[in-house]
């Protein structure tokens, strides 16, 4: 069953999503709603002309830092100096490429221009970061994501140059600020970087 959200930032529970994970359909990308979602394991994906599409999936694709597999070609290019690393030094410029970069297969973005100014609110007040990977004084990869608890919750990257992106996850973990890394989705590429599929029940338990 697919509930329909009035104007109270509230959720039903994650466990009656739907097979596909999507739980609810509607509300707004307020600040108050979006920490409560984050605070459940429910994030919002869609895409532009659909109604905001809210989502829980039974099993979740996340990184656990100290598992995290670096290569030894990418110790190399982490070693070369390449690349400069921030933290929160250009949130807005981070999604904003994170919503503008061509992605192999995809088209358009589920970026929209009213997740960009909901995700900002939440960094104005520290509970959305960014990681920017410079080379050469241009911005040419990073990611943004959403703090819960002890869960970065990850929600999108981008790589203008090779390796880019990954040096972004890396300085992420090592951080060690989080004991989760939530990639929400699985891929090939964070798959090979030690990310792995783990329940609801498991994800839910670092979010108490």
């Amino acid at each position: 069953m697919i509930f329909q959200l009035d104007k109270k930032p509230v959720f039903p529970d994650p466990e009656l999503a739907e097979p596909d994970g999507l739980l609810a359909i509607g509300g707004d990308l307020s600040v108050e709603r979006l920490q409560n979602a984050y605070a459940q394991g429910i994030f919002p994906w869609y895409s532009n002309k659909q109604p905001i599409l809210w989502y829980s999936p039974n099993e979740r694709f996340v990184l656990y830092p100290y598992k995290l597999k670096i290569s030894k070609s990418m110790r190399k290019v982490l070693r070369s100096g390449q690349f400069k690393v921030t933290f929160n030094l250009d949130f807005a410029a981070v999604i904003r490429a994170c919503a503008r970069v061509v992605r192999d297969g995809q088209r358009g973005t589920w970026i929209t221009n009213d997740m960009e100014k909901a995700y900002l609110k939440l960094h104005n007040i520290g509970k959305a970061h960014s990681i920017e990977v410079w080379e050469k004084e241009e911005l040419v990869g990073g990611l943004y994501g959403v703090e819960v608890n002890r869960i970065f919750c990850g929600e999108s990257m981008f790589s203008k140059v090779s390796n880019a992106s990954k040096a972004a996850l890396i300085a992420l973990c090592q951080q060690k600020e989080y004991e989760l890394i939530d990639c929400q989705m699985y891929t090939e590429h964070l798959e090979s970087l030690g990310a792995e599929m783990i329940s609801r029940k498991k994800y839910q338990k670092f979010l108490v």
